[in-house]
């Protein structure tokens, strides 16, 4: 005998047993919004993994690409020079599990982590902007950082 203490189908009993099915992620984007009824669309926004779009007016694309890079797991990281405002054109992407301050160094330049010293951290990985870690602190999305190099 069995007991389930939730709602689970017959494919879904089979695919725990067998262990050998991989599911990969999926967004459902769907097209031409603009020519449904809000009601209609009040509907699908309750889809799970659904982005309503509509290409010809390119409505609703930030969500879908908000959507992309949580799906891929893709973490932006903003550099920012000493002295100057943070360069939000050109993100560092990491992985997440892999967004280390030590991650983020390898990935602009190994060299970089010979002369570390810290790194100045602005945003929500942090309790106090900018605050000062090490190379094993862990970034999140969106974070802006402005690595110090040792004097010399």
């Amino acid at each position: 005998d069995i007991i389930l203490r939730c709602d689970a189908s017959e494919d879904d009993i089979i695919d725990l047993i067998e262990g050998n099915r991989v599911y990969v992620p999926a967004i459902y984007i769907l097209n031409k919004i603009d020519q449904i009824s809000i009601e209609e669309l009040d509907i699908i926004y309750k889809i799970p993994h659904c982005v309503p779009i509509s290409a010809h007016h390119k409505w609703n694309f930030d969500a879908l690409l908000e959507k992309m890079w949580l799906y891929l797991k893709l973490v932006r990281i903003y550099t920012k020079p000493k002295g100057q405002l943070p360069d939000y054109s050109a993100p560092v992407v990491l992985t997440q599990g892999r967004s280390s301050v030590e991650d983020f160094c390898n990935k602009i330049h190994r060299a970089i982590l010979q002369d570390f010293k810290y790194a100045l951290v602005w945003g929500a990985s942090v309790k106090h902007l900018p605050q000062k870690v090490g190379k094993e602190h862990v970034l999140i999305d969106e974070d802006v950082v402005q690595i110090v190099k040792k004097a010399g």
